[in-house]
């Protein structure tokens, strides 16, 4: 797909932000599909969102996604949000339409499924209850994804129990918040255990918890993508249960995001996580 009348520009905000893997993935699809353009970090501080995205159509930007942390007062900039948004409360990508407005739009969950899907095709999230650590704008996205797909029994745990309890209070539905202490007797009967916390990232320390209790077929999934293999899915593999790490979140949450810029939907490719995971 040509665009013969001007140069394609994205790019992701941020503070900070020259640490994200997103301008290698883009713009390794936007040469992949011969398209002209150029995928750019912005370092934005907060006091400056507004003005930096009320800019992107009058500097010919298609769009862009946003990190910390700015996912959530991005909300009150955009024109629209789509519904998804609205219920986690937070947008990572913004998309510049014809007429000059920005919409909003959350891909993380979204992302988070098709990761899980990819890495294990037989997964249904009503096989049992599932375990989720954190209630960060990561969980929130990770929450309303798995009940979406028709989780029956999810059990919130995070450090400070108050914010679980307002998140599972927020959400409702399947989510129960569960008290810190009690995290590894939750695990008893659990079919998957997710971590969305920054516990396990390079810098942190690992995530604490205790995997006894855990069933052996319990899937093991963490969001962070560095390292590749945290502490938390180290110790889930070598007592046997399945892992997935969360390098394909970050890769599936881009694929719809490039299509409403670009209006081409791309595919990840053998390629094209070698490319990604060679910058670690």
């Amino acid at each position: 797909m040509s665009h013969p009348d001007r140069f394609l520009l994205a790019g992701i905000m941020g503070f900070p932000v020259m640490h994200s893997r997103s301008p290698v993935l883009h713009n390794f699809w936007l040469e992949k599909h011969g398209l002209a353009g150029r995928y750019v970090p912005l370092a934005v501080k907060p006091e400056g969102l507004r003005a930096a995205l009320r800019a992107l159509p009058a500097l010919g930007f298609s769009g862009c996604n946003l990190t910390i942390p700015h996912k959530v007062e991005a909300m009150a900039i955009v024109d629209r949000t789509d519904a998804p948004s609205k219920r986690i409360g937070a947008i990572n990508c913004v998309t510049v339409e014809k007429d000059g407005s920005l919409s909003g739009a959350n891909y993380d969950g979204y992302g988070y499924i098709e990761s899980v899907r990819q890495a294990k095709p037989d997964w249904r999230a009503d096989a049992g209850p599932i375990v989720v650590l954190g209630s960060g704008g990561g969980s929130r996205a990770v929450l309303v994804a798995l009940a979406d797909r028709g989780a029956r029994e999810i059990r919130l745990i995070n450090r400070t129990d108050d914010r679980a309890t307002r998140l599972a209070g927020d959400l409702g539905g399947p989510i129960k918040s569960v008290p810190w202490e009690q995290r590894a007797a939750a695990l008893a009967d659990a079919a998957m255990l997710v971590n969305t916390t920054s516990q396990g990232m390079v810098g942190q320390p690992p995530l604490d918890i205790n995997l006894d209790a855990l069933p052996q077929q319990a899937l093991v999934s963490d969001i962070i993508y560095i390292p590749q293999m945290t502490p938390l899915l180290t110790a889930a593999k070598a007592r046997g249960n399945p892992t997935v790490g969360g390098l394909g979140m970050l890769l599936n949450q881009a694929r719809p995001a490039f299509h409403g810029w670009f209006g081409v939907m791309p595919d990840i490719t053998p390629d094209l996580v070698q490319t990604i995971e060679a910058t670690f």
